[in-house]
Parts: C-alpha cells; structure tokens; sequence
C-alpha cells in the first residue's frame, strides 16, 4: 500500500490541501504543532468573550471560501459597508453608496468627500472589479500609496477614510504593498460582505477539519525535520510519505525549504475591553482618522455577533500596528488615553481583558513579494508546499494555495 501524503501545518492552506487529496481517493495526514487547527485563525474564551487572535473577519466574496465553506453553517453576520471616522475632533460616517444608497447625502455631506473622490472610486472599482482574478494579479503595480495618488483622490478623503482603512486593512503603516494587493481587497469589498462566524474566527477551519475523517489531522504533533522517506516528529517518530506539502507560515517552511523567500513581516496588536455598552452603537468600524495615537481603529465585535460577549455586555477591541513593546498594563493605559479623547469618561469604565501581539501577522506584500502574486507550490520530487505567501496573504489566497498543492501532487 502507498505511504500517505504528509501535510505539515493545519491552517486553511494545510485543510484545503488534505481536503482536495482525500476527495481524490489519496490517504493522508497532517500534523499540527500547536493544540488546535486554524494557524492564525483561533478563538479563545476569556471572561465568557470570544476573543479572535487579532482583528479577524472573513470576506464572503473570496471564491475559495464560497467553493469550501458553508456559510449558513456558520451563522455570518455582516459588518455595515463602510465605516466610521474621527476626523478632526468629531464622528463622520462614510457608507458605501453601491450598498447604501440611502444614506449617500449622509455621507456627502459628513465634510470629507469631494466629487472627485466619487469618480476616483468608481475608476478603481472598475479597475478591481472588471478584470478576471487572473488579469488583477498580474497587472502592472505599484504601491498603494502612490496608486492613490494618481487616482486623484482628494486629501481630507484619504486621511479620514482611505488611509485609516487600508492600514488596518493591509496590516502596514506606511501603505507600501502592492497595488494588486489593494484592488484585491477593493474587489472583495465591493462584491461581498465582511462578517464574523457566530462561534468566532476558528469556526472557519474547524468546519474544514469536520470535512476530514477522524485520526487524518494530528495535534501537538510537531514536525522537526523532513527526510528523504517521509518526516521526523519532535517526539522522535518517523513517518513515511509519498510526499510531504509544508502548509505553513514562510519563515517556518524556510526550515526546510531555505530557496523559499524571506518575509518581512507585519506585527500588529489587539488590545480588548469589556464594556456596559458599545459607545459607538452598529456593526462597524471605528476608524483613527487624526491619528492621535497608537490605536488605528476600533471596532465592537459584539455589535456585529452578540454571541462574541456575554449577555448585557460589549467586547471592545482597538487594533495597533507595530510591535507593542512593554507591558500589558501600559498598553491598556495607552489606548485608554487615545480613545478618551473620544468618547470621554465612559472608557475610564472598560475593563481589560487582553493584550494581544502577533509580530508575524502577515508578509509585508510590496511590489517585490507580489511578483509574482501566485508563486509555484511544487519545490521538487515529492516536495510542495502551501500557505499564503505562496498567493495573496489572506483566507482567499490560503485555501488556494493549498487547492493547488494538492492539485500538484495529484498530478505528480
């Protein structure tokens, strides 16, 4: 009998690909270092909120996920298109008029757009939305700073909308990743909705791991080295493998496969509270347009999924990007004093629940990573490999990759 396929890593890219190689007839397994599936996707309980390891959503529009996932299943519940910001000193709401066309003069007249910046969105929704998937990853490409520029969009726009957005977005700063990346997303939002899974991110990879049959995905079941035959565990095991995929994030796979690219990676943070109440009521995004702090945007998950916070009570989570460096107490402090500014007295009654730090959010996607945008999964005889740095960094792009791993080692 055939040795099975090892997959090493159970995130989307590792289940996709073990999902596609176990509907074709093909054994395998997949070993999983960490105690549960889902890579970056986890969800933990803490003081009875659902708390996602960073600031998680899923785009319904990504055609992997719609392939894979059974969205009633799920429970989704959409965030409003759009978002709110703070911009110079007050509260300005910007919707989505394609979605929203009732609240259009509201946000005509919230003081930061201009005419022009109603063209410029229509030029690049038909830049992202009319070209196949394809075509908008392979187009020419430029940083989505200077894409901004030359779409024309006007300066109080940016700052209190487009820059606070695609920060937290792109999980970068100094918005530097490619503009493939940007029309991407674009595309996503204007074709989808962006929700939350009633049991939290997690639900997402614990639905694929259903799809497989028990005993097929191992936990805490590191690998340590790949060998000519199949993989060592930590724990000294060896297994046999008629190929070996690394689903993995790629610093990790660059254990074993050093030719990989070395990524420069974006940390971030998520800094959660618990509230009496949410202080902007809605399911949406509260975004730092003055920039007058660490904090880039807030949002209150339990406005979007009730079940993310006990009964009578609101989970409130700002996002930083950067490393955050020193203690938990100071960065409660930190963002207190941010979001005073805010919404006055009412912080001083958060109560905190957790510092979040992920120093390997996501590669840092500038024009060089992304050319290509989709890079070969097939190293070798025997030897693939998955994740999303071999695609877009994104729910999308993983579950892909690891589609197409498979698809390569069928073929193989």
């Amino acid at each position: 009998m055939n040795a099975p396929v090892i997959v090493v890593g159970a995130g989307l890219a590792g289940l996709s690909c073990a999902i596609k190689l176990h509907r074709a007839g093909r054994a395998v397994r997949v070993f999983e270092a960490s105690d549960a599936v889902g890579g970056m996707l986890r969800t933990d309980i803490v003081g009875g909120f659902r708390l996602d390891r960073g600031f998680q959503v899923l785009q319904t529009a990504y055609p992997e996920a719609r392939a894979m996932l059974d969205y009633d299943a799920l429970e989704l519940a959409p965030f409003d298109s759009g978002a709110v910001s703070r911009f110079r000193g007050r509260f300005r709401p910007i919707d989505d008029p394609f979605r929203h066309p009732s609240r259009a003069l509201r946000t005509l007249t919230s003081g930061v757009i201009r005419f022009r910046d109603i063209w410029s969105t229509l030029r690049l929704r038909a830049e992202s939305c009319r070209p196949s998937l394809e075509a908008l990853l392979t187009s020419d490409h430029d940083t989505t700073a200077h894409t901004l520029d030359a779409l024309g969009f006007s300066e109080p726009y940016r700052q209190a909308f487009l820059e606070p957005f695609y920060r937290g977005v792109l999980l970068e700063p100094d918005l530097v990743t490619s503009s493939r990346f940007l029309r991407f997303t674009f595309r996503q939002f204007a074709t989808g909705a962006v929700a939350l899974p009633r049991d939290g991110i997690q639900a997402i990879p614990a639905q694929l791991a259903a799809h497989l049959p028990a005993g097929v995905v191992g936990l805490d079941r590191a690998v340590e080295d790949i060998t000519p035959t199949g993989v060592r565990l930590v724990s000294g095991e060896h297994h046999e493998a008629s190929a070996v995929v690394v689903a993995t994030d790629a610093e990790t796979a660059r254990r074993w496969h050093p030719e990989l690219p070395r990524p420069t990676w974006s940390p971030v943070g998520t800094v959660s509270f618990s509230a009496e109440r949410a202080a902007t009521p809605g399911p949406r995004l509260i975004l730092a347009g003055d920039r007058d702090g660490p904090v880039n945007h807030v949002c209150f998950p339990s406005e979007v999924q009730a079940s993310y916070a006990p009964a009578g009570k609101t989970l409130v989570q700002a996002s930083i990007l950067g490393p955050l460096d020193g203690a938990d107490e100071d960065w409660f402090e930190r963002v207190r004093q941010q979001l005073h500014g805010w919404w006055g007295d009412e912080v001083d009654g958060w109560v905190p629940l957790r510092v979040e730090r992920t120093p390997r959010a996501v590669p840092l996607q500038d024009p060089d990573w992304l050319t290509p945008a989709t890079r070969p999964v097939r190293l070798g005889p025997g030897r693939f490999v998955a994740g999303g740095h071999r695609e877009t960094s994104s729910i999308g792009g993983a579950l892909r990759s690891g589609r197409r791993a498979a698809e390569a080692v069928l073929a193989e």
